[in-house]
């Protein structure tokens, strides 16, 4: 039995399921680093995940077009974007409570849309992201089966890490950003509007954060949409940036430590009790979240220890 379940666990399938389950909850994590930078904390994303998966599959079912669909999601995107932030630096409240509150809006608003539109046991079968089929991965054993036929934003979320990285950390754009969260005064003193970028931000993580509930309902699910589909994801992405100290290509590795665990307790419901199996990832994110703390917590001791050593010798 034991060799059965390794074969299972190891096998092409659960690292191609991996790519799946991570997808999501890579994208919501790297529209959360850019809030993160920006010196947001970004609690909503679950909601603004679930009103892309919503739109994603409204705009598919209404023109008949995975590609409308997408439209539909970047619409969304800018729009909620620019309602977080209009509350968090316009009006300067509370970024927990807005973010709560985006979260309950958004759960009630797709669930009320939803039963209106799709009826109480939602949508299926719409038009759905192309899987991409690359050739070449036929002829390499074990890798071709985890890379081949994947939805389109599997791939797309690659780029996008090297893209938001080389964004974050080699471009001015990127310079600006961080310092609106780190020294907002220091970027006033230099002529540029420390609130354009935490706009900018919020932007980019609405549109993030929809492209991750569309990978859920278009890609990962086929077109179908269901209510509370998010399902804690955003929660998740949030403790992926928090584990990654907002560093792109880190959170998704973080990404793909849940999406792996994730797999794994799928494999695992052949032998064990779904009930058990489904909190496995939420056990390795919570693990993930005392690790940061317990890393914080030291580097402040360290920190503190040195000071106390260099305060003798300096006087």
């Amino acid at each position: 039995m034991l060799e059965d379940i390794l074969k299972s666990v190891f096998s092409p399938g659960t690292f191609n399921q991996m790519l799946r389950s991570a997808t999501p909850v890579a994208l919501a994590a790297l529209g959360g680093a850019m809030t993160e930078h920006a010196g947001i904390m970004n609690i909503g994303m679950d909601g603004m995940i679930l009103m892309g998966a919503f739109f994603g599959v409204l705009g598919s079912y209404m023109f008949q077009s995975a590609g409308m669909g997408i439209l539909a999601v970047l619409i969304m995107g800018v729009v909620v974007g620019l309602f977080f932030a209009l509350f968090t630096v316009k009006f300067r409240s509370d970024e927990f409570i807005i973010g709560t509150a985006l979260n309950t809006f958004a759960l009630g608003v797709t669930s009320f849309l939803s039963r209106s539109i799709f009826g109480t046991a939602g949508t299926k079968g719409n038009p759905a992201l192309p899987s991409v089929h690359i050739p070449f991965l036929d002829h390499i054993p074990f890798l071709g089966e985890i890379l081949n036929d994947n939805s389109l934003l599997i791939y797309v979320t690659w780029v996008l890490v090297a893209v938001m990285w080389a964004f974050v950390y080699k471009t001015p754009y990127g310079f600006w950003l961080r310092a609106s969260g780190e020294k907002p005064e220091t970027l006033r003193t230099a002529g540029i509007q420390p609130e354009k970028m935490k706009w900018l931000a919020s932007i980019l993580c609405g549109i993030l954060c929809g492209l991750a509930g569309a990978h859920l309902s278009l890609g990962q699910l086929q077109g179908t949409f269901a209510e509370n589909m998010a399902n804690s994801r955003g929660y998740i992405a949030f403790a992926c940036v928090i584990f990654s100290a907002a560093n792109p290509a880190k959170a998704y590795i973080a990404a793909l430590m849940f999406g792996f665990f994730d797999a794994i307790g799928l494999r695992l419901q052949d032998y064990i009790s779904s009930d058990l199996t489904n909190i496995i990832p939420y056990v390795i994110t919570i693990i993930m979240m005392v690790y940061v703390v317990v890393r914080s917590q030291q580097k402040k001791k360290q920190g503190h220890s040195r000071r106390h050593i260099s305060a003798p010798a300096a006087s």
